[in-house]
């Protein structure tokens, strides 16, 4: 049991993803709780017991925020909020999370040298959702994404095609206290602004900046940012620069799905994208 209790939030994460993706396999034959524990190798008492401490709520109660009928309601009534959005103005009072979150694109020249004479410092570090790494320049964060087992040389070599004149800097521990911070913050932090410095066309940045709109625990459409950008039949654009957002979480493409409710295309899996949705839906439920 003390083994159990040791565990990091990625150890729990790679247990309960692999539960989502036996429920998801086996969705017809309507799995038992303890047919789900057994699916990652744990009783029906320490599979509650993990699930908890990752999520806050049980296993049960978790999957109902995955159900197609609920996220159906969950786009209709982000629908409303997102109205709200439109009618302040996306610099309006209705900006919540970017509260915490501020931009800085880099100019035509900096995306021309393409990191050129820019030094960025990275490491891989523990979330909730397995893995990540980050990245940080001088001027913010630059990359947030999330590594699958045995997988850290492939995401290595896509960030540094990314910015492929920069420098590049391993230092997992001086990364590790900002990964902390996004991923666990202490209640009685004062929550500073996470600078992120990125790269890409201004239409991907626009979407990306819509995209922070959308509060903890909801969901909204391809077509509603879309709207919220004020290109309604550019849905498919749109969803093309959500699917290459550079900052995982913080950015939050992972709450964007389809318009029938369906929960799929994550950059960093689907499993992980409904792991996400639910854990954010229970810490708003909470």
């Amino acid at each position: 049991m003390q083994g159990h209790a040791a565990l990091s939030p990625s150890d729990d994460y790679r247990r309960i993803g692999k539960a989502i993706q036996f429920i998801e396999d086996h969705f017809q034959d309507q799995p038992t709780l303890d047919q789900i524990a057994a699916s990652v190798h744990l009783s029906r008492y320490h599979f509650d017991r993990v699930f908890k401490r990752w999520a806050g709520i049980s296993p049960k109660q978790f999957l109902q925020f995955l159900t197609l009928e609920y996220t159906k309601q969950q786009l209709a009534e982000s629908r409303s909020l997102l109205d709200t959005s439109l009618e302040a103005g996306l610099s309006g009072p209705s900006r919540l999370h970017d509260l915490f979150v501020t931009f800085e694109a880099m100019s035509p020249g900096e995306f021309k040298k393409q990191g050129r004479g820019l030094t960025i410092t990275y490491g891989f570090c523990p979330s909730p959702f397995g893995e990540c790494l980050l990245a940080v320049t001088p001027r913010g964060i630059c990359h947030l994404g999330f590594v699958d087992a045995n997988c850290r040389s492939e995401a290595c070599e896509a960030l540094f095609q990314m910015w492929p004149e920069a420098t590049f800097h391993e230092a997992s521990a001086q990364v590790a206290p900002i990964a902390r911070k996004i991923f666990q913050p202490t209640p009685r932090e004062n929550p500073r602004p996470f600078n992120l410095h990125l790269k890409g066309t201004n239409f991907q940045i626009n979407v990306w900046k819509a995209l922070v709109h959308i509060p903890a625990g909801r969901v909204v459409s391809y077509q509603d940012i879309a709207a919220l950008i004020g290109h309604p039949k550019a849905f498919r654009a749109a969803a093309n620069a959500i699917a290459v957002n550079p900052v995982a979480f913080l950015i939050p493409c992972h709450r964007v799905i389809a318009k029938s409710g369906k929960i799929h295309r994550y950059r960093w899996g689907a499993v992980r994208k409904r792991a996400i949705i639910g854990w954010e839906a229970a810490k708003r439920a909470g």
